[in-house]
């Protein structure tokens, strides 16, 4: 049997990185594993936790993911998976799932300005991301303690595209869709 894709599209908070899986699965008829959603469903069932980095919470959320990730591949589906994780959550969660998977990874970029205009439109207008800590995000970014410059991207021997989503999406996303189903 041919292996399953795994598309990984990660970036950082605000890179539109969520819109982008949704339109990647979309369009090419496979599911999105989106490691918020995940968070936001287990928020129903979690009242007192608190957002945060260290929470209980987003250590089950992490399991949880990755275990539906591997679920799905041992299945033989191909998938696209979204967070906002860094190199040092990806790298070791990742190295299990390729032996179960062809892993290709998209790099979301975006303009700083761009990025803070998303985080706020989001943390105003969906209460569901409470759960997400979008308000303390925005005051460190604003004290200049979280830079976008800063994200530590996957850095492992994958195929890799860049996408700038500051306008759209560059390259576009049959490009990107393309990149995604390449063998």
């Amino acid at each position: 049997m041919a292996l399953p894709t795994l598309i990984v599209v990660s970036g950082p908070p605000g890179a539109g990185k969520t819109t982008l899986a949704h339109r990647i699965a979309r369009e090419m008829g496979c599911p999105a594993v989106i490691r918020d959603e995940i968070k936001q469903g287990m928020t129903q069932a979690a009242a007192g936790d608190e957002p945060g980095g260290s929470d209980s919470l987003n250590i089950r959320t992490l399991k949880a993911f990755f275990d539906v990730l591997a679920l799905l591949l041992r299945a033989g589906v191909t998938l696209v998976a979204e967070a906002a994780f860094q190199h040092h959550v990806w790298q070791p969660n990742l190295e299990p799932l390729a032996e179960l998977a062809r892993i290709r990874v998209i790099r979301c970029t975006v303009e700083a300005a761009t990025a803070h205009g998303r985080i706020a439109h989001r943390a105003a207008r969906d209460p569901r991301r409470a759960a997400h800590a979008d308000h303390e995000l925005l005051k460190a970014i604003d004290s200049g303690g979280h830079r976008l410059d800063d994200f530590r991207w996957i850095r492992m021997d994958l195929p890799t595209l860049t996408v700038d989503t500051t306008h759209g999406y560059d390259p576009s996303l049959p490009e990107i869709v393309a990149f995604g189903q390449a063998r």
